[in-house]
């Protein structure tokens, strides 16, 4: 059990640091919106369903345990898409807290699948 804990901490680890140099890279927002939590949410579920896809069948659950669980779930932020999406609200700025919502949900699904088909495609 120990040695599972440590192999999904290790990946969340990895995962955090990576989210936090891509918060480096693009800025934390652009106009008010969210532009690298946007971003993290769209590319992890991407990846999610690249891992996904490429693990399926898989006797082994230890690489799931580490890349999903891990580093995706340390690398996504949807704790901070709620909280940042309630301070477009408190900010009066519903309009564009919608279009966060919407985009972010909607695309983070067809993102999702596009990963899982690409990969799925690559591995057939």
């Amino acid at each position: 059990m120990a040695k599972l804990i440590l192999l999904v901490g290790a990946g969340g680890g990895i995962g955090t640091i990576l989210r936090y140099l891509v918060f480096r890279w693009l800025g934390f927002s652009l106009n008010g919106f969210p532009l690298s939590t946007f971003f993290v949410n769209l590319l992890g579920c991407f990846l999610i369903g690249v891992c996904w896809a490429v693990m399926a069948g898989e006797k082994q659950f230890m690489p799931r345990l580490f890349f999903i669980t891990g580093m995706l779930g340390g690398f996504t932020t949807f704790s901070s898409f709620g909280l940042e999406t309630f301070q477009l609200l408190q900010n009066g700025k519903w309009k564009l807290a919608l279009v966060y919502v919407l985009s972010s949900n909607i695309l983070g699904l067809i993102f999702l699948m596009g990963g899982y088909f690409f990969s799925y495609r690559l591995k057939s």
